[in-house]
């Protein structure tokens, strides 16, 4: 009876852990023509952040939680960030609670999350992405685009410099993993 419970319960969980691994990559091929940077958003502070302000470079578009078995990547997208950031490259991250209620915390804990990973690339206010009705508006777009919506925390979208989605990276996907840095470098030689 007991080892009967066991394997249910293990039957149950490794289905749910998987849920969390997102190993897809997504390419948009060719981009609708759309542009995520027309958006007037607010930082993680409240102080309004335009996305006009990233017209013209190229930018990994990040759902980042601070409660997550993902949260270490906080550390590879600053790293990301600066490899490229004088060829006009910029992470932009957007703090989510959708999976798994993950993400909290206010402004403070948040930037001290992403702080205490090295992490100082831009931080949007807290976003919802699941639901339709409530869905940021940058994300409404992207997944316009793309019909691509992260199945967990720390989906990264890839922008070309006119603010056309190109590709969409799941959680699994590291951001120096080659897949990514390749596309991105593709982006930045156009």
């Amino acid at each position: 009876m007991l080892i009967r419970l066991i394997r249910s319960i293990v039957s149950l969980a490794i289905p749910l852990g998987l849920l969390s691994c997102d190993s897809r990559v997504v390419k948009v091929d060719p981009p609708a023509p759309t542009s995520i940077y027309t958006h007037d958003l607010n930082d993680v502070h409240g102080t309004p952040a335009s996305l006009a302000n990233h017209a013209g470079q190229v930018s990994l578009i990040v759902n980042v939680a601070s409660h997550c078995g993902y949260t270490a990547q906080y550390r590879d997208l600053q790293l990301l960030h600066d490899t490229y950031a004088d060829r006009g490259f910029a992470v932009i991250g957007f703090p989510c609670n959708d999976f798994g209620g993950q993400e909290p915390g206010d402004a403070s804990a948040i930037t001290a999350c992403a702080a205490g990973h090295g992490a100082s690339f831009p931080l949007m206010a807290k976003i919802s992405i699941k639901d339709d009705a409530t869905r940021s508006p940058v994300y409404r777009d992207l997944y316009a685009v793309t019909d691509v919506l992260p199945r967990w925390n720390f989906g990264k979208y890839l922008v070309g410099r006119d603010g056309t989605p190109l590709a969409y990276f799941g959680s699994n996907i590291g951001p120096m993993d080659d897949t990514l840095t390749r596309q991105v470098e593709a982006a930045l030689n156009q």
